[in-house]
């Protein structure tokens, strides 16, 4: 349900929010789409509708998976702009196919559509498309064509997200908007696919990964909608698809100059890692991976899905003879590392599951999921100092997302740190968008005994940079009460 609405702002989200601050009355100057909204605003919009996602339990969080796709993204992002824009991935955990863009270069895609990709190249073709969609512009040009009724009826959707709505809110404010201009937003939709296949594809071709996969992934769209008894994938719903699209799209990737193709294997560990946590039960799992590899399947991807649904079983000793081979054959995989880490660990067998970590550690420093998961064997093990010492070396270099915020706080709790522990928490509850309990953990943090200069300083900085933000909150719905 979720995604769905959230499907349906992305396509008519507007700007009558602009009268409640002076700085969305920009100039209508250049294309009508730059006036929509700027792009620290756009920004804000995205940001909000990923942490109600979060909030929600929409987002898979698994550090391996995020992170590949992520770096699958990056990739190509490169190529589609120069420094213009940013960009965000994310994966939605959700069994559907499809995946969308949202306003300031965030990108979902759902775990299902991973799974029914058959190369890295249909993978990267979907996020090709959707990075053309920001590049474009397409959610700011709809906006801008929609004409004023249309940015009427989303007045309530914009101002419930920017102000946190929850509950019903959002999703009563979309479906009063569904009935405005449905055809001509259609016809601009259809419009706009047709400009992200041919900008995508350049983008594709450009990052190394063969162009053929856009439109052979949308060739399997197709004949899975037209099976007997199947459900139209969502995926065609929000990028609807004809027969001379795909045409067209295979005419243009086959006319497309490409560079070498070079797919990494990741692919084929992460999709059976997408599989494993899809899977309805563990024995499911096994069961899937265990007949791929009677058939004779010889790829190390369905011996390490093997191994994951042995540990979601709890078959913990199989899962460690599963992994083994797989690192001696190959150490250059960090999943193979950490997987097998975490199955001695879990087997109980500790001292060989942290040697083998932190031999991976000495190999791959720095590595975000590499470092979760020995942070993870290391909390099991009660080495709760190192633990709070490895992820803070960490998140000195990359951002933090929230559970990783939260599995610092415990690690600094368990470490025997309370006030690095509040101030940790802190931070998750401003990423998270509760910004007076992050400033209710920071004052706490200050309250509590034997703090030394440098922490006191880096607190008090931190309620004098956030207060005036809240201050601000507050004075603008007093001047809404005031108006009502």
């Amino acid at each position: 349900m979720l995604q769905r609405w959230l499907i349906l702002l992305t396509a008519c989200l507007a700007t009558t929010a602009a009268g409640a601050d002076p700085r969305w009355d920009l100039p209508d100057i250049g294309s009508p789409a730059d006036t929509v909204f700027t792009r620290s605003q756009a920004e804000s919009i995205g940001r909000t509708i990923l942490r109600q996602m979060r909030e929600q339990g929409n987002v898979l969080e698994d550090p391996e998976v995020a992170e590949y796709v992520t770096d699958l993204g990056q990739r190509i992002a490169p190529h589609a702009h120069d420094g213009e824009h940013s960009f965000h991935f994310f994966v939605v955990n959700e069994d559907e196919i499809n995946a969308f863009a949202l306003p300031g270069g965030y990108i979902g895609i759902n775990s299902g559509l991973i799974k029914a990709t058959r190369s890295e190249s249909e993978l990267a073709g979907v996020l090709a498309h959707e990075i053309a969609h920001v590049t474009q512009q397409h959610i700011a040009r709809r906006i801008a064509g929609t004409g004023k009724s249309s940015i009427l009826a989303t007045a309530a959707i914009l101002a419930a997200i920017m102000l946190g709505a929850g509950g019903d809110v959002i999703p009563a404010a979309i479906m009063s908007a569904q009935g405005l201009a449905i055809q001509e937003q259609i016809n601009y939709t259809r419009a706009n696919e047709y400009e992200a296949d041919r900008v995508g594809l350049e983008y594709l071709a450009r990052a190394g990964f063969d162009p053929m996969g856009m439109p052979s992934f949308f060739e399997v769209l197709m004949r899975q909608a037209g099976m007997p008894g199947s459900r139209l994938p969502e995926f065609l719903q929000t990028h609807p698809l004809s027969s001379n699209r795909v045409a067209e799209t295979r005419d243009r990737a086959e006319r497309t100059e490409a560079r070498a193709v070079h797919e990494s294997r990741s692919y084929g560990l992460m999709k059976a890692r997408v599989e494993v946590i899809n899977a309805r039960s563990a024995d499911q799992a096994v069961a899937l991976f265990e007949t791929r590899l009677e058939r004779g399947s010889a790829d190390p991807a369905q011996r390490y899905g093997l191994g994951l649904a042995l540990l979601r079983a709890g078959r913990y000793e199989e899962a460690v003879a599963t992994f083994a081979p797989l690192l001696e054959t190959d150490e250059n995989v960090v999943v193979f590392h950490s997987a097998l880490g975490e199955a001695l660990v879990l087997a109980g067998r500790e001292a060989e599951g942290l040697a083998v970590f932190e031999r991976a550690m000495a190999l791959f420093p720095r590595n975000r999921p590499l470092v979760v998961r020995y942070a993870e064997a290391l909390l099991r093990t009660r080495n709760f100092e190192r633990a709070h010492a490895v992820l803070l070396d960490l998140f000195n270099v990359v951002r933090p997302t929230p559970p990783q915020v939260r599995l610092i706080a415990n690690a600094a709790d368990a470490a025997g740190l309370p006030a690095e522990a509040l101030f940790y928490m802190s931070e998750y509850h401003l990423l998270t968008g509760d910004l007076a309990m992050a400033l209710d953990k920071l004052r706490l943090a200050l309250r509590q005994p034997g703090l030394k200069p440098w922490q006191r300083a880096r607190f008090e900085a931190r309620v004098a940079e956030l207060e005036p933000f809240l201050a601000g909150r507050g004075a603008r719905r007093v001047e809404e009460e005031k108006n009502e």
